[in-house]
């Protein structure tokens, strides 16, 4: 019914036990912190410049190539490479390597003016595979043929793409792939979001590493422990809502969902972000699904749609990612993240379809589908940040399939309960080139859920329009005087990756998100009459 979700430094070495089982320690399931200097400056076009370093990267104007090409140095071999390509043709990519003492890897890509958020950063991912060959240790970017904030966002995309490019990911091979060896990294000119640029890196980096990880290492227990050493390196509360404490606040919908566990030990994560020196202020709360592993439950899936079922906690992954560039980047109000963390199994204790459960705030459910666990444990999460009555809710899943079908693996779906954001929140995805579409969100697709016995039904029978029903069933445990965004999160996984991402498991939102709260714009909306 359900498709998905519901619906360098080097890697720190293995352990192996007798039975020669893989064994993780806690610091395996963090990414290694990184080690690469990236710095921005006035930096030569000269030979002798250029040929200090191993690769070099020139941004050019396609619209003024011949300029462009004229300022590069050795010239004339890049207009003879030139001639020998398509001119004109905005997906230009030159490679060669430059007849100096060092056979500099020089790549030039010509790329438009006014280019979009999403061609900013595909283009800067085609330059970075090209020019991250092997044992690279240095490379510099040059923008030529345009400055000002053209300039900056170009460079900006072009750190960020290399930056996704050498991130390691996990490995548990006996022989380990090599960490790209990449040192430094130099953008020429001034990039003034450099430091944010970073920040988001980083946290996109820690989205797709714990995505990326086996169940067997990653499962909610691990999880919760690896959150509470990241929360103490980090600075950051940590609280741990276990089963006890949720079932004394009447969490029926996550416990329905976690009752199936081998193990009680399923629960909401709670981490606290405070900026240094402020006063508290309401708190920006940020909500993921961190689903371990989903097997549809009762409703087993099928093989194909469970392979990648580790992947359900990527809106966890996301929350908790954003949590760290919003750390980085030292964001001026306070930022809780409430992670529900459990896995979805099959057993005698699992729930079944027609089963009534009471969530936190009192609405009763009446179960239809097993493998729709998400909006199930997001219930309770919402409903339990509500209490905290924070300036904003924003939460992330891996929710349907549905969405996928409507907007393929490029977009992700937004829905909020405040018609006036909408324009911004599609705004911040091309800007960040994280791209989001608005679906409707109106009162009369409630009569879908409506159900005989309870105040709702988990989702309907078929799977028509089940990501708007999905945000419809969220919306009543959202009370109407918080700010709430939704986002199913249909581009967290695309095979190639997405813009200047190369691995399947994208970190989809972690930009997005800490854009859109950082710059204070949208948060300056929200004190708008709605």
């Amino acid at each position: 019914m359900l498709h998905r979700g519901e619906a360098g430094a080097q890697i720190h070495p293995m352990i192996r036990s007798a039975s020669n089982r893989v064994k993780t320690t806690l610091t395996d399931l963090l990414p290694p912190l990184p080690t690469l200097t990236v710095r921005s400056g006035r930096y030569s076009t000269s030979e002798a410049t250029v040929a200090r370093r191993d690769a070099v990267i020139f941004v050019l104007d396609a619209a003024q190539a011949g300029q462009a090409l004229a300022q590069l140095p050795h010239a004339g071999l890049w207009r003879k490479l030139y001639r020998a390509s398509q001119p004109g043709s905005e997906a230009t990519v030159l490679c060669c390597r430059l007849p100096n003492a060092r056979h500099t890897l020089a790549v030039a890509g010509f790329v438009r003016r006014g280019a979009s958020g999403f061609e900013r950063l595909q283009f800067a991912g085609r330059l970075a595979k090209q020019a991250l060959g092997p044992g690279v240790k240095s490379l510099r970017s040059y923008v030529v043929g345009m400055d000002g904030e053209e300039s900056h966002a170009l460079q900006e995309a072009v750190a960020s793409a290399v930056l996704a490019a050498v991130a390691p990911m996990p490995q548990r091979k006996s022989k380990p792939d090599p960490v790209h060896p990449l040192a430094e990294l130099e953008l020429s000119g001034e990039v003034p979001g450099l430091a944010g640029c970073l920040a988001v890196a980083e946290g996109n980096h820690l989205a797709r590493w714990l995505a990326a990880l086996p169940p067997n290492e990653l499962d909610c227990i691990s999880y919760r422990k690896m959150l509470q050493q990241l929360a103490k390196r980090e600075g950051w509360k940590f609280e741990f809502l276990d089963e006890p404490a949720l079932e004394r606040v009447g969490a029926g919908a996550f416990l329905a969902v976690s009752r199936a566990n081998e193990h009680r030990e399923a629960g909401i994560v709670r981490l606290g972000y405070r900026p240094a020196g402020r006063g508290a202020g309401r708190s920006v709360a940020l909500v993921g699904k961190g689903i371990c592993f989903d097997t549809g439950g009762i409703n087993l899936k099928p093989h194909k749609s469970m392979y990648k079922m580790h992947g359900d906690m990527q809106g966890s992954a996301v929350a908790v990612g954003t949590l760290l560039a919003l750390s980085r980047i030292g964001a001026g109000f306070p930022v809780d993240c409430w992670l529900a963390l459990t896995e979805n199994e099959i057993g005698p204790r699992a729930y079944r379809p027609q089963e009534v459960v009471r969530a936190s705030n009192g609405v009763t459910i009446q179960i239809v589908h097993s493998d729709a666990e998400g909006r199930m444990v997001l219930a309770d999460t919402l409903a339990l940040a509500s209490r905290e009555e924070p300036r904003l809710m924003l939460d992330f899943a891996t929710l349907t399939g549905a969405c996928v079908n409507a907007l393929t693996e490029r977009y992700s779906g937004v829905f909020t309960n405040r018609p006036a954001l909408q324009g911004p929140l599609q705004q911040a995805g091309r800007s960040s080139g994280e791209r989001v579409w608005c679906f409707p969100m109106d009162d009369d697709f409630d009569s879908d859920l409506e159900s005989p016995v309870a105040d709702l039904l988990q989702c309907s029978e078929d799977n028509k329009g089940d990501h708007i029903l999905a945000a419809r069933f969220l919306n009543r445990f959202v009370p109407a005087a918080i700010p709430w965004v939704h986002v199913d999160l249909s581009a967290s996984e695309r095979k190639g990756g997405l813009a200047h991402v190369p691995t399947e498991f994208t970190g989809f939102g972690v930009r997005y998100a800490t854009q859109l709260l950082a710059d204070g714009r949208f948060l300056g909306e929200l004190e708008q009459p709605q």
